[in-house]
């Protein structure tokens, strides 16, 4: 069961969440979590450290061979996103604009391009307990090629009983890239007119993929009935109701999981797994 953490905007609870029902989830299961907020990762706050694995994330750029280029600029041409300049003296390469697509070694008449692996990220797997493993991928500073880091923590998680992964804030390609195969997602919301608001383009992203969805309210103040309200008109369940409590604060605030410290929590977000589960076996 593969199920995707998201929210349209930051600042929802959308790690905690996520923290919270991996939490929960691996006391009766085998469960990987994984951070797909890889411009900046946080997961690893909730949990202690322990000694982690590490593999680097490397596109492939191209390397110019001087003796053989023409400088026929046909690579410069082809290029939409000016990683590559032709003067009449010298090729100039700029490997933060490079998208790796592998376009201009293949457009070179002269064959003078090639192509060299080059960092950009980086994933680590960290064993949090026996049944529950965390996975991070990080992009390097600078870098613009999240999908890529994204796209091998995720094949770094591999397929298990639970395989939960928490997306970055908003609706772009970082988010797109993290629910694809998934089987269910988990939005994330706050009862806010800029809450609302974007939590209609995170539901309508998961209609565009295909992906079933239910709502997590967080920070409820007790006002939540134009969430209710939205939720019903666009036929999507609520999952849970996380009050506005200075008592969970302080808990998250220190990097603890309420999950963690409240019985009835971790019951509660235990709850939240089986649901999804069961309306997607129910679709």
């Amino acid at each position: 069961m593969k199920i995707t953490v998201a929210s349209g905007k930051g600042g929802t609870g959308k790690s905690m969440v996520a923290a919270n029902l991996a939490w929960s989830l691996s006391g009766s299961g085998q469960v990987t979590l994984v951070d797909c907020d890889v411009e900046e990762p946080n997961l690893h706050l909730f949990f202690r450290e322990d000694p982690s694995t590490g593999t680097v994330v490397t596109v492939d750029v191209p390397c110019i061979d001087t003796n053989r280029c023409t400088r026929c600029a046909e690579c410069a041409r082809f290029c939409a996103f000016g990683a590559l300049v032709v003067t009449r003296e010298r090729v100039l390469f700029f490997p933060e604009q490079c998208h790796s697509c592998g376009g201009c070694a293949i457009v070179c008449p002269a064959g003078a391009i090639t192509e060299t692996p080059r960092p950009i990220g980086r994933i680590t797997t960290r064993g949090i307990s026996p049944s529950l493993h965390l996975v991070t991928g990080t992009l390097s500073e600078g870098e613009v090629l999240a999908v890529k880091v994204i796209r091998e923590a995720k094949e770094a998680a591999g397929t298990g009983e639970w395989v939960i992964f928490d997306a970055s804030p908003g609706t772009s390609c970082p988010v797109v890239e993290t629910l694809e195969g998934s089987d269910f997602c988990i939005l994330v919301t706050e009862s806010t007119p800029f809450g609302l608001h974007d939590l209609a383009l995170a539901h309508d992203v998961t209609i565009q993929t295909g992906i079933p969805s239910g709502v997590v309210i967080n920070r409820s103040d007790g006002k939540d009935e134009a969430a209710h309200r939205f939720c019903e008109e666009h036929e999507i369940p609520v999952l849970a109701v996380i009050p506005f409590e200075r008592k969970i604060a302080e808990i998250q605030g220190s990097g603890d999981l309420i999950s963690r410290r409240n019985a009835a929590w971790y019951d509660r977000f235990q709850s939240i797994g089986r649901l999804c589960r069961s309306l997607v076996e129910g679709a």
